[in-house]
This record gives structure tokens, sequence and C-alpha cells, in this order.
């Protein structure tokens, strides 16, 4: 199993609610306009769906993005 480093210095809450079909793609887009923010940064962003019952989290590790859901 993949698990992010333990050196990555900050963790991003997106504060909506995010579509959970949403991919690499559109939520890397998200971390670029909405937020403002380096998609290829080592930082972790974290989605949440509108129930707040599941999580995606979307991290940048040196030659592709990681993407989990749960």
């Amino acid at each position: 199993m993949i698990r992010p480093p333990n050196h990555y210095p900050k963790v991003y809450l997106y504060r909506g609610w995010m579509d959970m079909r949403k991919s690499i793609n559109g939520l890397s887009a998200i971390v670029e306009q909405e937020m403002s923010l380096n998609p290829f940064a080592e930082t972790v962003f974290v989605f949440c769906n509108r129930a707040r019952d599941k999580v995606k989290i979307l991290c940048w590790e040196k030659n592709g993005f990681i993407l989990w859901y749960d």
C-alpha cells in the first residue's frame, strides 16, 4: 500500500463540498483556481463530499499524483 511520507509540511482541507466524481485533473484545477495553491508542492489536499462521509486526498509524489478515496 502506498502511504504519504511523514515529511509533508502542510495539509489543506477544502472548505466547501466536492463532487466525488472529480478525478485528479479536476481536483488539481480546484487547488490552482479556487484555493490559489500549487498542486505540485509537497502538500496534501483533502476534499469531502456534501454529506461529509467520504473523502478524497490528493498529493504530488515527485513523478505523478496520488489520489486516495475513502
